[in-house]
Formats: C-alpha cells, structure tokens, sequence
C-alpha cells in the first residue's frame, strides 16, 4: 500500500517475513485496525476526514505526512481491499474503482494519448470493443482488432505509434484461451503494454503479470464479490505502471469505489478460493454431461482435452473456468426453449454469482456487435454462457438435462 494512503493513527502490520499462500492473503492480506482493535475490517464510510491543526492539514495534502485526504482519492476501507487484492495477485500496487469496466476503461486511457495506437484482441466484452473501437478514437487513439489466438495477427498489427495491447483470456463468451507470454512478447518488442482482463480465469487459476503482463484488471462484480451485490473493479500492475498511467487519472476524475462495496468485496475475498474451486468443479461437470449430447451442437471449456487451445490452457492456467460455453442446436428458438424451462439456473447477463446463471450473449452483452461480427466471434443465435454457482453440481447438471428436452 503506498505510503499516501496510509494513516499514522492505525495499526498498519508489517509485512511478514515468510510469505503467506493466496488463500491466507485472502483473509489477512492488508488490513487495517483503528484503536478499537476490531476483528472484522472496518467500514468507513466517510467522504472526508478531519485535521487537528491548520500545519497537519497542509502537511497532508503537501504529501510527505501522508494519511488519508478525502474518499475520492483514498479511503481505509478501500485501502485495505486494494492491498489485499495486490498480496493475492503478487502485484506491487493496485488502484480500486467503482464498476469493472470503470477499471478497464482506466486502464486502457490511462498509458495513451492523441497519435497513439492500440491492438486489441476481437473477442472481447461488448462494453470492452465500444472503448477501443469508439471512445478512444474520439480522442485521437487509433486501434487494430485482430484474432487473438493468432500470434502473426498481432505482430503485424504493430505499427511505429503503437502503445497497448488488450486482451481477455479466456475470451468473453467463447472461453478462447490467448498465449498471454506470447502476446507480452511482442507487445514488450514493440515498446507497448500488455493490459489483461483476467475475470474468466480468476487469479486462482491464471497469473497474468507472472506471464509477463503489465497491468491485470478485474470485475469485482464478478467472483470477487460472488453473490450478487455490489459493483466494483480493480486495476493491478507495477507501483511505476500505477504512478504513471493510473493514479492521477482515477484521482482527478473520480471513478471511485465506495467504501461499503470494498467492504462488500473485502467480506467476498474471504471465501473466494472455496467458491471458486467449488465452482469450476461443478463447470467442469456440467461441461461433461452436456459434451456429446445431440442437442448441443458445440461446447468449449477450458478443463476439457478437445478444447481449441488445449495446449495453452495446460501451459498457462493451473485450472478451468467457473464458465462453460455451449451452442444449443436449433438457434434462437432452442436456445430460448432452453433457457425457459430451466428452473434453477437464472436467466440474466451476470457471471461468477453463488446461483448458476445462463446468459446469452447475441442478445445481452454483444448485441451491440452486427451479426457479422458476432459470427466472426462464434457467437451464434443459440450461444449459451453458462456461469456455475455453488448449489450441488448433480442438482445443477440435471436441470440443464432436464431443460435440453424442451429444445
């Protein structure tokens, strides 16, 4: 945590000499006490603090006094939740913001300016390519889209004026699987950036900045917070990236993440690993049951040996995927057919939640696209994004059986 943001009227711990394993960060990772001395974080939910003399406040916004200033730029409670994110992480700072595609958008303006240019990868998040493709150009940041699983793709993508690269592996919804080492590579080559979008693999199954990523970020909405609360993001990188690219930015225009919904997250982060594996093992079971099965015309899960990029899976990620992909034969009309008669799985566009979700993407989070890029992405009319909750997985597999009868 960088000294800015810390208050000499706590008790800060120091960090300990043997390194914890992440499920312990999880739990103990940057926390905070005041003198009360409590056992749960504290919310402080507070737009400012006070000064006790005229000299303390000047020294406190000079700098070197350190402390915290006001909610927009810090906040113990945030505090402690971007610590705790950057221990697990292995990260050397981590900036919090109020939405994940708050830390996205951040991520990506912050290290570019007018007569710069981006690669992204196609297969992103709907919100994601409406930033690449229309915002940043706005502002005189030119950009390439290119099939991420494709390595030439990237390397002639790059032009002298190139800056970042982007990417989500897996890929939002079709679960592709990038090299991220590989794309880091020739981003480094070409003195660019590499910016991660690490939600589908989680930080228990995938380390971006290990494979050579400059910046990692995070829906929090997602896993971290698990049950369907609150909103959140989080941007994780290098204390120089943090400095340079995204403290001034997030401080002056104000995305910040309230200091309940870091609460929110700090209570999720305790759990996370237990949910997370109890989830990918349901994923992994539903992915079994529904391969093969005469209605599904494909299925792709990262967990699975016929997956497309199978050997990067092994190579990069230490699990699957809390998601599972699947084509209901039969379109539109099937898949609605579908997803009408399940009863325990919810229809909605969210993901990561302890209830199972089913979303379909052509109508929800890439509607925006055309059906041409859709098609592009393999994002047909009877796509489906499975997200596995934490009911037992026998319960959930057999409502998606159930449900396939109604196709």
């Amino acid at each position: 945590m960088p000294a800015s943001d810390q208050d000499s009227d706590f008790d800060i711990p120091s960090r300990p000499e043997r390194a914890w394993r992440p499920e312990t960060e999880l739990v103990h990772a940057g926390t905070l006490r005041s003198p009360f001395g409590e056992t749960s974080e504290a919310l402080f939910l507070t737009q400012g603090f006070v000064y006790g003399t005229a000299e303390e406040c000047e020294a406190r916004f000079a700098g070197p006094d350190g402390g915290f200033l006001y909610s927009r730029f810090s906040n113990p409670t945030v505090a402690m939740f971007e610590a705790r994110m950057a221990a697990y992480e292995g990260a050397e700072a981590a900036r919090a913001t109020a939405s994940g595609m708050a830390a996205v958008t951040a991520a990506l303006v912050g290290p570019v300016k007018a007569g710069d240019h981006v690669v992204a990868a196609k297969a992103l998040f709907g919100s994601c390519r409406w930033v690449i493709e229309d915002y940043l150009p706005r502002f005189g940041v030119s950009s390439t889209l290119v099939d991420g699983c494709d390595l030439d793709q990237w390397r002639d993508a790059v032009r002298p004026n190139t800056k970042l690269f982007f990417l989500e592996s897996p890929t939002n919804p079709t679960l592709e699987v990038i090299d991220i080492a590989a794309v880091a590579g020739i981003a480094h080559a070409a003195g660019a950036v590499l910016v991660v979008d690490n939600v589908f693999a989680t930080a228990l199954w995938q380390s971006p900045l290990t494979l050579g990523a400059d910046c990692v970020v995070y829906s929090a909405t997602k896993h971290i917070d698990g049950q369907g609360r609150c909103m959140g993001g989080i941007i994780l990188a290098s204390e120089k990236f943090i400095q340079d690219h995204v403290h001034m930015l997030l401080r002056q225009t104000g995305p910040c993440l309230s200091p309940f919904n870091a609460w929110v997250m700090l209570k999720g982060l305790e759990t996370l690993s237990l949910r997370i594996e109890r989830q990918t093992a349901t994923a992994a079971a539903v992915a079994d049951a529904l391969a093969g099965h005469p209605k599904i015309a494909r299925l792709v899960y990262p967990g699975r040996s016929d997956h497309p990029q199978a050997a990067v899976v092994r190579k990069q990620m230490r699990g699957g995927s809390t998601l599972v992909a699947f084509d209901v034969a039969g379109g539109k009309a099937a898949s609605f057919r579908f997803m009408n008669a399940l009863r325990l799985a919810k229809i909605t566009n969210n993901l990561g939640d302890s209830k199972s979700l089913v979303t379909h993407p052509a109508i929800t989070t890439h509607q925006r696209l055309s059906a041409a890029e859709r098609a592009e992405l393999g994002i047909g009319d009877g796509l489906i994004r499975f997200s596995a909750g934490l009911e037992h997985q026998d319960d959930v597999v057999a409502d998606l059986l159930e449900a396939l009868k109604a196709v």
